[in-house]
């Protein structure tokens, strides 16, 4: 069992992407147990301060890692230090390489019809021997059953849901008891880094946890989401 550091109620795991992949979620795939990972970034903690509902449901995750360079800075700030940062991005894809070398099917849920489309025209050149179980945009209505339907009949180990925060996590929450088996991610805008239609930023902007200017830097229309992770710092030095 891993500890954890607590930021305005919610519980983040102290871990690093290859331990939780062997460890933790290796284990629970090959036994068919359901899962349900949330990437939590400052943006996703600062929605569970203004959504009670919201709150409850990554609070009941299986799982909630750190992403976002936000995050480690408060744990740090804390004297509660994560030891890395687990991307989404970077988790999807280790595990659509795991779901290949394990023979585990992945479907595909979110985005634009042609990005969904390339997003999995592009996981099947990366890894030739994925299975994939199916795919769907993600304009439709979460309560929709027919989508659910659809997502259920095709049994697959995998669901990557790219329906953008609070969405994906609310359809997760909605629909997992319908599911036999399962591992659910909401992975944001991950879509459309494979697909090709973002760039994302080099590796020396990863490495030293810029990733989130960088963004800011090419896409300045994202500078009021860049708020709430200004206000999330602020209200972690406040309690402090």
């Amino acid at each position: 069992m891993h500890d954890s550091t607590e930021i305005m109620g919610i519980k983040i795991l102290k871990t690093t992407k290859d331990e939780f992949l062997r460890k933790d979620l290796l284990p629970r795939l090959q036994q068919q147990d359901k899962s349900h990972v949330v990437t939590a970034n400052p943006e996703i903690v600062m929605k569970t301060r203004e959504d009670l509902e919201y709150k409850q449901i990554v609070q009941s995750a299986d799982y909630v890692v750190p992403d976002g360079a936000g995050i480690l800075l408060a744990a740090k700030y804390m004297k509660q230090p994560l030891p890395e940062r687990i991307a989404g991005y970077d988790l999807m894809m280790e595990l659509l390489e795991l779901a290949e070398a394990e023979g585990l099917s992945c479907y595909f849920l979110g985005a634009k019809e042609d990005v969904n489309e390339k997003t999995v025209s592009e996981a099947k050149k990366k890894f030739p021997g994925l299975s994939i179980a199916g795919r769907h945009h993600g304009f439709f209505d979460i309560d929709d059953p027919e989508i659910v339907a659809q997502v259920v009949q095709t049994d697959p180990d995998l669901i990557f849901v790219a329906l953008g925060l609070p969405r994906q996590e609310q359809w997760i929450a909605k629909h997992k008891d319908k599911f036999r088996k399962g591992l659910f991610m909401g992975i944001g805008g991950s879509f459309d880094i494979l697909a090709g239609e973002v760039k994302r930023a080099p590796e020396i902007w990863i490495k030293l946890n810029l990733e989130w200017l960088y963004r800011l830097l090419k896409q300045p229309f994202r500078w009021k989401r860049m708020l709430k992770v200004f206000e999330f710092m602020f209200r972690v030095v406040l309690r402090r």
